[in-house]
């Protein structure tokens, strides 16, 4: 299913250059049919939010049944399991403990003449969580809320709105409300795909239009985010999600095929990558793919994910397999060799990085602490994970004296009179002849 070539090869060079460029836009179709959603919310609000949640989810749905109500969210306690309530305190206190330490703090400074700068931090004033629907409600996706919701409310955001697709019923998986109720979120709307995207941006009577919109989902949700980036605030434009892992002699196979196919499952587009020094490695970790893969309910999409985009390459040492991540810049990097820490200063490029063989990318999906949310495509070379950040702007802060002012006018004037902008020097020059 996955053989092993040589990086240096013919084969490997073109694998190499296809993860390079990775990088992909929605199609025309997929653009073009967003963009006809999105106008249509823009102009007809609650009536083209309920038809299109209709549609495709709760044919039954009704406008006043769109928000999820108090009810609702008392009934869903009742209904989980209290071990997942255990799993879920253990996992809010982890990521709540981590991403406290991302908080940034206001600042000034100040010279002698009196001027004062600075930068205020501030929280924006509200954030819309998108939660994809899992599968018709049957597998819910708590670790996105957590992982969206805990980091705006650190941040001091203090709005937070969830949307999340409802079943035929138009129901909304009872582990989605605990979660979102636990971390303090009880603003849910049973809206999904571009639609709820739409409704966010724009807002409309019922769903009121938030600041920044944050959130995984299908091609339809990313070319929606896309597309009004800019109006609001974007986490990122996420692709398929991809796993690349270095091993050296050192690793273990199981434990590597193991994390491959924890990739591989999640989409069909899903990129589970190996580079080696081994030989040997390599080939036996593809035997363990082929075995570990009947085992799994969702071994069909891991099996299409491997044969399209999965890939073992063999290397001449360590420091070519790191030069190689660089390049390609993953979402997550395993580094399953001797001695990871001592490797970990090279790695300038991917989203998240697991060291040692005993710390599966699952342990970050879920009760790890840090972010799941991470740049894909490429992007790691320019982006960061979602944190708390995501959710904060800043403000300049600028106070001259009018000493300060006095003896910096000269360079003002000088600057604005090379740009051809003469009422800029005319500010300066006004307030300086009035305190003479």
């Amino acid at each position: 299913m996955v053989e092993v070539v040589r990086a240096a090869g013919k084969e490997g060079q073109e694998r190499l250059e296809r993860l390079r460029n990775r990088f992909v836009e929605a199609d025309s179709g997929c653009r073009d049919a967003v963009s006809e959603i999105l106008q249509q919310v823009r102009q007809d609000g609650d009536q083209a939010v309920l038809e299109y949640t209709r549609r495709y989810d709760a044919p039954e749905m009704e406008l006043g049944g769109l928000r999820v109500a108090p009810e609702e969210f008392e009934r869903a306690r009742e209904e989980v399991d209290p071990a997942f309530l255990e799993t879920l305190g253990l996992a809010v206190q982890r990521i709540r403990t981590f991403h406290e330490r991302e908080m940034e703090d206001s600042w000034m400074l100040t010279r002698e003449d009196g001027t004062i700068t600075g930068r205020l931090v501030r929280p924006v004033d509200s954030a819309g969580l998108y939660v994809p629907g899992g599968q018709g409600g049957s597998t819910p996706l708590v670790s996105s809320v957590l992982m969206n919701g805990i980091p705006a409310a650190i941040a001091g955001v203090e709005r937070r709105v969830m949307v999340t697709p409802p079943n035929q019923e138009g129901l909304v998986n009872p582990a989605l409300l605990v979660a979102a109720r636990e971390i303090g979120i009880s603003e849910v709307y049973k809206t999904g795909s571009a639609w709820a995207i739409a409704a966010l941006a724009y807002g409309t009577p019922t769903i009121p239009r938030v600041d920044v919109i944050v959130g995984p989902g299908n091609q339809y949700v990313a070319e929606a985010k896309r597309q009004v980036m800019g109006r609001v605030r974007i986490d990122m434009i996420a692709g398929p999600s991809e796993v690349l892992i270095l091993a050296d002699d050192s690793a273990e196979p199981a434990f590597i095929a193991a994390d491959m196919l924890a990739q591989a499952e999640h989409d069909p587009q899903a990129a589970a990558l190996l580079i080696t020094t081994s030989a040997e490695v390599g080939k036996e970790v593809g035997k363990e793919l082929e075995s570990q893969l009947e085992q799994l309910s969702r071994a069909e999409i891991a099996r299409t994910a491997l044969r399209d985009h999965g890939a073992i390459l063999l290397v001449d040492s360590l420091d070519q397999a790191v030069a190689l991540a660089n390049e390609i810049a993953i979402e997550h990097l395993e580094l399953q060799i001797r001695d990871p820490w001592a490797w970990l200063p090279k790695i300038r490029h991917a989203g998240a990085i697991f060291l040692g063989s005993h710390t599966p990318e699952a342990a970050g999906d879920y009760v790890a602490g840090p972010n799941h949310v991470l740049p894909t495509m490429g992007t790691a070379r320019i982006s960061s994970a979602l944190g708390v950040e995501t959710f904060l702007k800043k403000s300049s802060i600028i106070s001259y004296s009018a000493q300060a002012l006095q003896q910096d006018a000269e360079h003002i004037q000088r600057l604005a009179a090379l740009e051809g902008l003469t009422a800029h020097g005319n500010s300066v020059a006004i307030r300086v002849k009035r305190g003479e």
